[in-house]
């Protein structure tokens, strides 16, 4: 199995994926050229009103990852979705609403079909949304149930939960004088743990991303990894490091 799960597609002032791609062209350095998008997660790439999101997102990352050589095509095109994954030679999750992207993806009875390829190695990326559905389950996304999906079930490729963007507690305003006066994400991630003591998440900030091969994992990227378990202190895993499903340094 292969993966490269990418918290962000896009860094301050930055261009759309350009500081992930360098990694993403790494990551398949020695694949086919031929990808399968996934743009359920765009609502509203085109614009507020745009009625064709998803034809719309398809050209934005068409047009990028042509002029380094690769052909996307994207499922929500396909005559047969199910087929399209069984014939995919690389497979590309984008981010945005992660709800509407797993509501899509249970329409087209898609989570076995996306399972079983990867399993047999496929190569599979995302970001943002795309690496949420790498996961057991969508309950450790930050966005908000603008649809509810006939299941929270996602891919299930690596045993453990992803919180996207992870933001260390208590940002501040411009002025450094007011704190933010609700809950933290990570009071959101605790009450989570609370509940489901059995889970572990990890707190993939910014400009990071997992690179999972044979169940070995790196990360990726300039920041540490954050890894929350219930009533335990949170561990901090530096960059480069590499590491097993159960955050083992290898």
């Amino acid at each position: 199995m292969k993966l490269l799960l990418i918290s962000n597609s896009t860094n301050y002032k930055e261009s759309y994926l350009s500081w992930c791609m360098p990694l993403i062209e790494q990551f398949l350095k020695n694949e086919k050229r031929n990808i399968l998008f996934f743009p359920y997660a765009g609502i509203k790439i085109g614009g507020k009103n745009h009625p064709d999101s998803y034809d719309a997102y398809l050209e934005r990352v068409q047009t990028i990852f042509a002029e380094k050589g690769f052909h996307v095509i994207s499922v929500h095109q396909a005559k047969c979705p199910v087929e399209a994954v069984n014939r995919a030679e690389i497979i590309m999750v984008g981010g945005g609403n992660t709800f509407n992207l797993v509501a899509e993806i249970h329409k087209y009875k898609l989570i076995e079909p996306v399972r079983r390829k990867v399993m047999e190695g496929t190569p599979f990326f995302g970001w943002s949304a795309g690496s949420n559905v790498a996961c057991p389950t969508l309950r450790t996304t930050n966005d908000m149930p603008i649809i509810m999906p006939e299941s929270f079930q996602c891919f299930d490729l690596v045993p453990f939960q992803i919180n996207p963007h992870y933001i260390d507690p208590y940002p501040q305003d411009v002025n450094d004088k007011i704190r933010h006066g609700g809950e933290t994400r990570q009071d959101r991630i605790d009450e989570f743990l609370a509940l489901n003591p059995e889970i572990t998440v990890a707190g993939l900030r910014e400009a990071t991303a997992l690179w999972v091969e044979n169940e070995v994992i790196t990360l990726k990227g300039s920041r540490n990894l954050r890894i929350m378990r219930h009533l335990q202190e949170s561990i901090e895993i530096e960059p480069e490091s590499k590491f097993d499903y159960s955050f083992n340094k290898i």
